[in-house]
């Protein structure tokens, strides 16, 4: 199974369906990081809330830490749903009926 395939996204209406999916959850983990950082460093200015911001500093860490299994999970639902099609079989076996 290759993975990344850069034209697998738009095989299908599927695939598109599945990618933007993907994408939009990507996003939103790449905003949640942000947000969390962005607080964090503002509670980092108080002495009194640096904890806080610690913990937010970490919350923004796991949050970019899931950014690439998004991806890889993304790649992997589309490989499989590549596999399950009969009509990508055909095609990228070379049989162009």
């Amino acid at each position: 199974m290759k993975l990344f395939r850069t034209r697998r996204f738009d095989q299908t209406h599927r695939h598109r369906e599945i990618y933007s999916l993907y994408e939009l959850i990507y996003s939103a983990v790449d905003l949640l990081a942000a947000v969390a950082f962005i607080i964090g460093s503002i509670l980092f200015f108080y002495k009194s809330l640096m904890e806080a911001g610690t913990w937010l500093f970490l919350i923004g860490s796991i949050f970019f830490a899931l950014r690439p299994t998004v991806r890889m999970l993304r790649e992997l639902h589309l490989a499989a749903l590549s596999r399950n099609d009969p009509e990508e079989a055909e095609t990228s076996s070379g049989f162009q009926g």
